[in-house]
């Protein structure tokens, strides 16, 4: 049995058939698509930390094919669930998944664990099919959309968040033109996203991250839509640096700003958004590009690769289970009921 299909025109990140574990190497996209053997959970928490696979759903699938392969392999399970979950902080998709695995007992067999974790990587491809069409059924005819970072197949099981959401809307044809962020330092945006879109035929414009404002200010765009990493009770949501300040910006221009995330990315047993943890990654992620230093030696850099975006300037939290409105009072308890 192999890992489920991705929807998105052939786009996936995550392999898991008889031969183990394979992760595409986003690193390396758009210029070459290389996909790398994990053959243990240390080699998965390794590609976690080190970025090999992002974003919050499919590091948690990804999580759970490594305490998956601890099993088989016969090492130590708890050490492995630990090293799994130091591997980034931010994510709560990661904790959730490997809560999940260690919820089937000690005993659970290592053939258990395996069909587990293919069942956690189906259901997110299902959920991502059945958030698209909540979120479509927001955006009006002729929308402009703008996204930030990477949401689409190459985060989650397939299809996307986010940008399934636009993907889906895109086929509907309900969108009218298509933005987003290069989303520095890694480039998501500009290497992954682009990459995405072209390969399914849906034109879009790339700008700067600094340019969001102005874009809004004349009026070019309708929606923000953006994925989740970890969203609070309260319903304050982490993601990637750079979504807070397209919040603010949505909120003085009149434009609608979406979160689309599945429901288990939000913590119920976090109340707000001061208690996230956001990670900060070496500040030579912000000195260099791709390799090349552009920053003097010795420059000192602030590299948080998240932050938080109050509840009070999202219009709607879209998840497979429904949508709730944080503006108008709606709070998510009701997305986590069912």
């Amino acid at each position: 049995m192999t890992s489920p299909e991705s929807s998105a025109g052939g786009v996936e990140a995550i392999r898991f058939a008889e031969g183990g574990l394979q992760l595409l190497d986003q690193r390396l996209l758009p210029l070459e698509a290389r996909w790398l053997d994990i053959p243990n959970a240390a080699a998965a928490a390794q590609a976690i930390h080190e970025m090999v696979v992002r974003g919050a759903p499919a590091i948690g699938i990804t999580a759970a094919y490594g305490l998956a392969l601890a099993a088989l392999q016969g090492e130590d399970r708890e050490a492995a669930a630990e090293r799994l979950a130091a591997s980034r902080p931010t994510a709560v998709n990661l904790h959730w998944a490997l809560t999940r695995m260690q919820g089937l007992g000690a005993q659970a067999s290592p053939k258990r664990l395996l069909e587990e974790a293919r069942t956690i990587h189906a259901e997110d491809l299902a959920q991502n099919l059945r958030m698209a069409t909540e979120g479509v059924g927001l955006i009006g005819e002729g929308a402009r959309v703008l996204t930030h970072c990477n949401t689409g197949a190459l985060a989650t099981g397939g299809h996307g968040t986010a940008l399934g959401v636009i993907r889906s809307a895109w086929r509907a044809g309900r969108l009218q033109a298509v933005y987003h962020t290069e989303t520095r330092p890694w480039l998501q945006g500009a290497r992954l996203t682009a990459w995405e879109l072209a390969s399914e035929g849906i034109p879009a414009t790339m700008i700067a991250d600094a340019a969001c404002a102005q874009l809004m200010a004349e009026g070019q765009v309708d929606w923000v839509i953006v994925g989740a990493d970890r969203i609070a009770a309260n319903g304050d949501t982490a993601n990637k640096i750079g979504t807070r300040t397209l919040a603010e910006c949505a909120h003085a221009y009149g434009v609608g700003f979406m979160v689309v995330a599945p429901s288990g990315t939000i913590d119920a047993q976090c109340p707000d958004g001061s208690r996230i943890p956001i990670e900060s990654r070496s500040g030579d992620e912000l000195c260099t590009l791709a390799g090349h230093r552009v920053a003097p030696e010795g420059c000192a850099a602030w590299n948080p690769v998240f932050d938080v975006t109050p509840a009070a300037r999202i219009d709607a939290i879209v998840c497979e289970r429904g949508v709730a409105r944080p503006k108008q009072g709606e709070g998510v308890a009701q997305l986590l009921e069912g």
